[in-house]
This record gives structure tokens, C-alpha cells and sequence, in this order.
């Protein structure tokens, strides 16, 4: 029997390669989407093996997802599992924000997800009508519930994203159910030199924030989509996964 297919885009750098690496244990051959980075796809591929994939997408063109999402699906068959894990950030205050800023962080956080969902969401109907079930993880962010100065594109997006999560679980049901994972404070390069994690006062003050004491791993998040993913979430649809150490609590 051939091993099902994920689709995990932005799935070759951080949080999307521990998710490909994840799906790839978990037994799936595993398409791992991304924009630009050529040098992570291929260190992604030789670290995963004949069963992952690296395929140049860009999300925010319809265009693009609609020729390659195509193209996976007569090489490799249809997807059972697609994560929206791609996005991207660029923060400016409200008036000194571009045009062009809004419209790029909107186009891959959220016209991104919904541009792969409807080209893939036949094959995964399909896929899901001779087994059981279909997954769909859109991962979120806390800011899309949570506001912050500054990322008002970036915040849009994510909040977005949770009122399209529900949409797609009302609509895909009950051969596909459709969640959003979101992650808080977790160790990728992005996020430590964003929040300058490496010096030590730094990381500090973030902890105090966070009741488990400490930051996520990546491991921490592909935990929780291994969850999503499988057969104990097999009555959750159309709801969010707050994974943030008690950072939160919302």
C-alpha cells in the first residue's frame, strides 16, 4: 500500500521542517513547499530522505499553486494532510506601511492558505472518501487573537486565518477536518533573532511570561500536530490549538 501524501508548505526551514520531519516519521511521503531558499530545500531533502520532496511554490500566486499543485498531484496522488505552515512578516508602523507590505504579508498568510486549499481540496475529498478522513492544520499565530504594535498586515492575516479555518470546517466537513495550530514563543532562527533569545537578559524577561518556564522547541509544535493529524482528534474540527506554555491563556 502506498504511504499518504502530506503537503506542508514553508515546510523546509523551522517549524515547517519539523513538521515535514514529523509527517515523514509518522509514515507519510511528505511535499515540502517553499519560496526561495534553496540551500534549506536541499539540506531539508538530504536529511529526510527519497520520501520528501522540496517543490518551489510560491503561495501568493494563483496561478503558480494551481500549476504545481497539478503537477504534485498526477506525480504523487492526493494529499490526505495539507498544512498552511508558510508565512511571512515584515513589520512597520500603520503609516509607514507600504502597499505593497500589506499586500505581501496578506498574500502568503492568507490568500496563501486558501489559494492551496481550494486547488488541493478535491484530491483530499477523494482521498478522504476511500479512508478516514482528510486533515487540513492551518498554523496561526497568537498575535491574530492577540493585537501588537506595529504588524497590523501580520496581524490581519493571522486572525484571518482562524475565521477561515472555521469556514473551510464548515464547508469540507465531515470528509475533511480543518484546525489551526498555533504556536507561541518557539525556538527558530527567525524568532531568536527577532526576539534576540541568545542573550541571556533578553530570554529572560520572555520567560517570566511563559508558566512552563521555557520555550518551545520545534519538537513541542510537531507534537502538537501530530495530534491534529491523527485519530485521537478524530471529533475536533474547526477549532484552534493554543500551544504557548500558558503564555496566553485565551
Amino acid at each position: 500500500m502506498t504511504a499518504p501524501l502530506a503537503v506542508v508548505s514553508g515546510g523546509t526551514r523551522g517549524i515547517g521542517l519539523a513538521f515535514s520531519t514529523r509527517l515523514v516519521a509518522l509514515g507519510h511521503r511528505v511535499v515540502g513547499l517553499y519560496h526561495s531558499d534553496e540551500e534549506a530545500a536541499r539540506q531539508a531533502h538530504a536529511k529526510l530522505g527519497d520520501t520528501f520532496w522540496p517543490v518551489r511554490l510560491d503561495v501568493a500566486d494563483a496561478a503558480d499553486v494551481e500549476r504545481v499543485t497539478a503537477r504534485i498531484v498526477a506525480e504523487h496522488g492526493g494529499p490526505t494532510v495539507l498544512v498552511n505552515n508558510a508565512g511571512r512578516n515584515i513589520d512597520r508602523p500603520l503609516l509607514e506601511m507600504s502597499t505593497e507590505d500589506w499586500d505581501r504579508v496578506l498574500g502568503t498568510n492568507l490568500d496563501g492558505p486558501f489559494y492551496l486549499t481550494r486547488a488541493l481540496a478535491p484530491a483530499m475529498l477523494a482521498q478522504a472518501g476511500a479512508g478516514p478522513g482528510s486533515v487540513i492544520v492551518n498554523v496561526g499565530a497568537t498575535t491574530g487573537i492577540r493585537p501588537r504594535l506595529n504588524g497590523v498586515n501580520y496581524c490581519a492575516s493571522k486572525a484571518g486565518l482562524l475565521q477561515l479555518t472555521k469556514c473551510l470546517a464548515l464547508e469540507l466537513a465531515p470528509r475533511i477536518r480543518v484546525n489551526c495550530l498555533i504556536p507561541g514563543m518557539t525556538w527558530t532562527d527567525e524568532l531568536v533573532g527577532r526576539f534576540n533569545l541568545d542573550d541571556p537578559q533578553a530570554r529572560a524577561a520572555v520567560l517570566t511570561e511563559i508558566p512552563q518556564g521555557r520555550i518551545a522547541s520545534t519538537d513541542d509544535i510537531a507534537d502538537a500536530l501530530e495530534f491534529l493529524v491523527g485519530a485521537g482528534s478524530a471529533y475536533l474540527t474547526g477549532q484552534k490549538l493554543i500551544v504557548d506554555g500558558g503564555q496566553f491563556m485565551w
